[in-house]
């Protein structure tokens, strides 16, 4: 069975030991690490909740991973958890910044099976133990100082390093973050066309319009001769009679009713 080229100690850890005797080993719970280098060792795994004894593998023992079990060849070296509590590790250690605050927890890491050598650590804002919790990437190159339990960066938050997983709230918030730039990005877009549109009018292009003069009187070409013809007219036509069906009746004659 063919190793990845990268595994997550997590998922070492979640799995059942079993070795070529077909010997069911117990479920791993704490990595064996050189801090110092950054490097993995091997792990530790507890046969069972009864036993004081604890079973130490090297991780050139490692021979698959399946999908609820991981297989070893050869036997383990055993040890007690009191030895095991002092074995330097970073795997659960507290990440600083470089205010002194805590940041997270190095929740995982990523490593090579082959060499053992860590490529990355896998950091947790709230309790790792907690699922689908965010993991953020931290780079070796970013630790300026490491103890057991305890990791010093020049970081200020989490958000400056890259987000590995992201939990449901996580992407929630990346979601709407997301969403509110692009309403922003409109109504900047909105208002720029607006204040364009109120600088430069379209009727500024047209044609403009003759100014009204103030002085100019509207009577003073006033034409007399229409205004006595329209009377003249108006007055004939009240000197003149008609009867009901139109025809006019000269107004010498007597009324026919008479």
């Amino acid at each position: 069975m063919n190793l990845p080229s990268q595994i997550l100690i997590s998922d070492l850890l979640r799995h059942r030991v079993r070795c070529d005797q077909g010997l069911d080993h117990g479920i791993g719970f704490i990595p064996w690490m050189f801090p110092p280098v950054h490097r993995i060792l091997g792990w530790v795994s507890k046969p069972s909740i009864f036993q004081l004894t604890r079973d130490v593998w090297r991780l050139d023992q490692l021979r698959g991973i399946g999908d609820q079990e991981v297989y070893v060849k050869g036997k383990p070296s055993t040890t007690d958890q009191l030895t095991v509590d002092r074995i330097p590790t970073l795997f659960q250690a507290e990440l600083f910044g470089n205010n002194g605050n805590k940041l997270g927890k190095i929740a995982d890491f990523s490593f090579e099976p082959k060499t053992g050598t860590i490529l990355h650590y896998l950091i947790s804002r709230t309790d790792p133990r907690i699922p689908g919790t965010s993991r953020w990437r931290l780079s070796l190159d970013l630790i300026n100082d490491q103890q057991p339990g305890m990791v010093e960066t020049n970081l200020l938050t989490l958000d400056e390093l890259p987000l590995s997983k992201a939990s449901l709230r996580q992407d929630l918030l990346k979601k709407s973050r997301k969403i509110r730039e692009q309403i922003n990005d409109l109504s900047d877009t909105a208002s720029n066309r607006l204040e364009g549109w109120l600088e430069d009018p379209p009727w500024e292009s047209e044609q403009p319009r003759k100014d009204y003069d103030s002085n100019y009187d509207p009577l003073e070409n006033w034409n007399d001769n229409i205004t006595k013809n329209n009377n003249k007219t108006i007055d004939s036509y009240d000197s003149e009679n008609y009867d009901h069906q139109g025809n006019l009746i000269d107004s010498d004659d007597h009324d026919p009713w008479i």
